[in-house]
Parts: C-alpha cells; structure tokens; sequence
C-alpha cells in the first residue's frame, strides 16, 4: 500500500517496508533521490524535513536544479 503526503508544499510516497519494518518515504518530481525512513507516523514528518533539507542543500551547493522539468507526457 502506498500513501502519498504533503511535507511542506512537496508531495512524498509513503509506504510501509515488511523486510526492515519501518515506514519508507520518497519525494516525488526532484531532479534526484531524497528518501526518509521512520519507526512511526510521528516520526515521518521530522525524518522527512531532514531529508528534504540535505537534499535542497547539496543542489544549492551544487549549483543543481533540484526539480525536475516535466515534458508533459
């Protein structure tokens, strides 16, 4: 089963992972991989910003568009 949240204006995929047991989340349309894992629901939200934030720090630093262009197919 797969959930998709809003984590500050960025939409997530969210699903649960039976082989370790924790909630895995996905941010959807960047330009690259920035993925959380957490014990619980409560968890998600903090271990998802932290996520976002590495990320969107290492594009700028990069000098990289962290969203990517959609073509529209």
């Amino acid at each position: 089963m797969k959930n998709v949240i809003d984590i500050d204006g960025h939409k997530a995929v969210v699903s649960f992972d039976p082989e370790i047991g924790l909630l895995r989340g996905e941010f959807l349309g960047l330009n690259g991989g920035a993925d959380f894992y957490a014990k619980s629901v409560n968890e998600l939200s903090t271990e998802s910003r932290k996520s976002l934030k590495v990320f969107l720090d290492i594009c700028k630093e990069e000098n990289i568009e962290p969203y990517r262009e959609f073509s529209g197919r």
